[in-house]
């Protein structure tokens, strides 16, 4: 599995064709930035004509349905999102585990789905305000990762982690380093138990109000292997800033 930061942006629902121009300038971008592994998770509906317009990142799905096909009115498989030219996929975000109450099974599910159709996966685990004030951040994301993660032989090179604390997502309030370093050594831990030796090659992201004056502080937090970006991966300008600072932080 590589070992470059991996640096993920999610346009969530955003975007248009009118946003191609930004992917194609990130992918142009990224070809010097071989330091760094770069993905965009554009909304279904480009995921075609991004992935004809950005040949050398990843474009990858936000989300898929666990099920084959069948009759699942307005979900899209992850046959179909592979079809459409997706490497990979999102899923057990926050959002789809608030806004449609999706359980750790179910994530799970559709983990599996994803890597049965040949894709690859970035599981995401985190805690409400309300659960790390009560001193059950690490036990709800321990929670997380035994419940929603693919198992089988050889699952784990197929695996991303990101850790997106719900409260920091579009607050402007963010963890500290400490903070970010404890969480990520707990993920590493839990990964440890649940694949083994395997665990310790899994890149853990950090997805929470990630931004080009912050990028190079979150990263370099304790196993941090990259950043899963929100609404500062919609501009070329400000995700190639995190992108940057993730290939300085790389050194020489």
């Amino acid at each position: 599995m590589s070992n470059r930061p991996y640096i993920v942006g999610n346009w969530k629902m955003h975007g248009t064709r009118a946003m191609l121009a930004e992917a194609r300038a990130i992918d142009r971008a990224a070809e010097r930035l071989i330091k760094v592994e770069v993905a965009l998770a554009p909304p279904f509906t480009l995921i075609h004509a991004c992935r004809k317009e950005a040949t050398l990142i990843g474009i990858g799905a936000q989300d898929v349905h666990p099920a084959d096909g069948g009759a699942h009115t307005g979900d899209v498989s992850a046959a179909m999102v592979k079809d459409a030219g997706a490497g990979f996929t999102i899923v057990g975000h926050s959002e789809r585990r608030a806004d449609h109450k999706e359980s750790n099974a179910l994530v799970k599910q559709k983990a599996e789905a994803a890597i049965e159709a040949g894709m690859n996966v970035i599981v995401c685990v985190g805690e409400t305000e309300e659960e790390r004030d009560a001193g059950k951040a690490e036990a709800v994301v321990g929670r997380q990762l035994t419940g929603s993660l693919p198992t089988g032989e050889g699952v784990a090179e197929k695996v991303t982690v990101a850790y997106e604390p719900v409260w920091a997502i579009g607050t402007g309030r963010t963890p500290t380093v400490d903070d970010i370093g404890a969480m990520h050594r707990h993920i590493r831990e839990k990964l440890v138990s649940i694949f083994g030796e395997a665990g310790t090659e899994i890149r853990i992201l950090y997805g929470g109000s990630v931004k080009p004056d912050n990028a190079a502080e979150l990263l370099a937090a304790d196993e941090v292997g990259g950043a899963l970006v929100g609404g500062a991966s919609l501009t070329a300008e400000s995700f190639l800033g995190i992108i940057i600072a993730a290939a300085e932080g790389e050194g020489d």
